[in-house]
């Protein structure tokens, strides 16, 4: 399999030559409420980030300097997001920027009807832009990659596309697109979410999973895509129907996602669910996580407001704010209380004598005094009233808040009452 030692020695031309696309429209469905008023690469992640911080960080970090995001579905947050975080980062004098592309039915009375018909959508924005190479990323995972040795080995390997993969146990498989490939690494089929995988060449134990990352010629991709468009029986999304047909006449390279400086699986995270979402978050609180945030030399980028530091107040017997094994973010307020193994977003206030263990509390939310919060997820804004107590209680949580197979419990604003915030 073709991994990260792949030779460098194209990545900054190669870079320079490509475009990437981030699909950034999706519902998200199975984050049930947190995707009620937003898109979901613009959930929250990690105490400061918003999901797509992370392929566009990838990006900007890798040298691409020209990037589309294609948004749909209630993308107002989204959108507001990358004007305020991202509209500078780039400069357009190098011919670099982001640009916000959302469906407004540039080529007939429809919105993007799939992911392939997205990006057909915009073809003649592209063909102005004139990249050699197009980089398509799905825009609501968590991980850290150099997209330019990918680049390189999508050239040197000829073939038309190139597709990025993690290895995936077997027992996981079911519930990701996988991948078959042969010993030289050519893909010879896509399956999404198959009842029962192959093994990728030489193992037992793993299939190939797809990480939503393509690297496509772009006349290659144009043709394709106006043929997929002129398809009557298509549904027009990439996993379905462009890559299957592409897989059975064309040359389709496999690329092997793994850390460059260990050689050991690169980490990459599906957050699509609440337990998923829960746990990648969570994780972050471990003394040395997987994903390191304090890597200078690969920094994630975001849109931050201008903060006061988190301030912890009260040294008392029974009333110390506290906060081991914890991100706390700027604006955040611990009187009097303590906070377990849990990640604080923005202008959290937790008051005295408040416990929260085990949880992942989104920005501007308040946690009365008295509260007790354990394995949930609080969504932006809401205000836990005084005593509430949530998560000792499984059966009664679930009369009012949502209550996951793993027994992690989301809590909204509407399911307290509080009205609405996007």
């Amino acid at each position: 399999m073709e991994n990260q030692t792949a030779t460098p020695r194209y990545v900054s031309r190669l870079t320079r030559e490509t475009m990437a696309l981030v699909l950034a429209g999706g519902r998200g469905t199975r984050l049930y409420e947190l995707t009620q008023w937003r898109a979901k690469p613009a959930v929250y992640f990690g105490g400061k980030f918003r999901i797509i911080d992370f392929p566009l960080s990838n990006c900007v970090n890798s040298g691409i300097q020209r990037i589309g995001v294609l948004t749909q579905y209630k993308a107002h947050s989204l959108i507001r997001h990358l004007i305020a975080g991202w509209g500078s980062v780039l400069s357009r004098e190098l011919g670099g920027g982001i640009e916000i592309l959302p469906a407004s039915q540039r080529t007939s009375d429809d919105w993007y009807a799939g992911t392939a018909d997205a990006i057909y959508q915009n073809l003649d924005i592209l063909r102005v832009r004139d990249p050699s190479y197009i980089l398509v990323l799905s825009g609501d995972h968590i991980y850290k990659m150099d997209y330019g040795p990918m680049i390189a080995a999508h050239v040197e390997s000829g073939a038309a596309m190139t597709v990025s993969c993690i290895e995936i146990p077997l027992a996981e498989a079911s519930s990701f697109g996988i991948i078959s490939v042969d010993a030289a690494s050519r893909v010879t089929a896509f399956n999404e979410k198959p009842q029962q995988a192959d093994p990728m060449p030489g193992r037992t134990d793993v299939a190939l999973g797809s990480m939503g990352n393509y690297v496509f010629n772009t006349e290659f991709l144009f043709e394709k895509l106006i043929e997929d468009a002129k398809d009557p029986n298509s549904s027009h999304d990439f996993g379905k129907d462009v890559i299957p047909a592409i897989i059975r006449d064309h040359h389709v390279h496999a690329y092997l996602f793994r850390d460059p400086a260990t050689g050991r699986l690169g980490y990459w995270r599906d957050v699509g669910t609440v337990d998923a979402f829960w746990e990648a978050n969570i994780e972050l609180a471990a003394i040395q996580p997987e994903l390191n945030l304090y890597d200078h030399h690969w920094p994630i980028l975001t849109y931050q407001s201008q903060l006061p530091p988190a301030k912890f107040v009260f040294e008392e017997p029974g009333r110390t704010g506290s906060a081991p094994n914890s991100l706390v973010s700027g604006g955040c307020l611990i009187s009097g209380a303590t906070v377990r193994h849990s990640v604080l977003f923005s202008n959290v206030r937790v008051m005295d004598h408040a416990l929260v263990e085990d949880a992942v509390i989104l920005p501007d939310v308040v946690i009365s005094p008295g509260a007790r919060i354990r394995r949930a997820v609080i969504d932006r804004g809401c205000t836990i009233p005084e005593g509430m107590v949530i998560g000792e209680d499984l059966t009664q949580d679930a009369k009012q808040f949502r209550v996951t197979q793993r027994g992690i419990v989301l809590v909204t604003k509407e399911m307290l009452g509080q009205g609405r915030v996007p």
